[in-house]
């Protein structure tokens, strides 16, 4: 017989023990290898699709894949930001320059001068956009962007010395070194300047020819700065 009071009900073999619902797993906070890095290249993508002004902090962050708060970290303006892709800009411009001179003629210092010129158009041509942020005072603080006016200050270094060994070497005319270097570096960003503000279709420069052409003003630039040999 079975012992008075209510049955137990028999356990069923696939029956487990209730168990608490199990929490809800906190999200983790976005991690990024080098979310800076990301913010700076994504902002530099727009730059090339339009110009400066297509630059947001939001926009870069939704690019990066991050939430719109998440820049604010490294950048806590859109001005820092914009500075930040002025650096980077100017990075590459500086690799452009140091592989022209690297392949420059030995012991040709008027021929470095050259190379340093026709590499600092054809980057400029060929990255209108970002020529225009490094070089327009417009958009950010240019006194306060310690890097770019470090490398332009060594940028006019290099300059200097190259024309003071042409000149020392008998390749230059004129002695006002000074002279020659901002008629240099006026003819070359301001050629640059043709080019973004579209100047070169009413004087008959298709898109194609803009870097010859380049590099012939270029050249006649160096054939009016050079020295002449004496007539016998």
């Amino acid at each position: 017989m079975r012992p008075s009071g209510k049955p137990s009900a028999a356990k069923s073999p696939t029956t487990k023990p209730r168990r608490r619902a199990a929490r809800a797993a906190a999200p983790k906070p976005y991690h990024h290898g080098d979310l800076r890095r990301v913010l700076i290249d994504a902002a530099l993508q727009l730059v090339g699709e339009g110009g400066a002004e297509a630059v947001s902090v939001r926009e870069a962050a939704r690019r990066a894949g991050v939430s719109p708060g998440a820049p604010f970290r490294h950048f806590p303006s859109r001005d820092a930001l914009i500075q930040a892709v002025a650096e980077e800009a100017q990075r590459r411009f500086r690799a452009e320059i140091k592989a022209a001179l690297a392949a420059a003629p030995a012991g040709d210092p008027l021929g470095r001068f050259r190379c340093l010129g026709l590499a600092y158009l054809r980057w400029a041509m060929r990255n209108p956009t970002h020529f225009e942020i490094i070089s327009s005072r417009r958009l950010f603080d240019h006194d306060q962007a310690a890097a770019i006016s470090s490398d332009n200050a060594e940028l006019i270094a290099l300059t200097e010395q190259t024309l003071a060994e042409a000149f020392a070497a008998g390749q230059l005319r004129s002695a006002d070194l000074k002279q020659v270097q901002i008629a240099g570096r006026a003819l070359v960003y301001g050629f640059a300047r043709m080019n973004i503000d579209g100047h070169f279709p009413r004087w008959g420069v298709a898109g194609p020819e803009a870097e010859r052409t380049a590099e012939a003003v270029l050249d006649l630039f160096i054939e009016g700065v050079a020295s002449r040999p004496r007539p016998a």
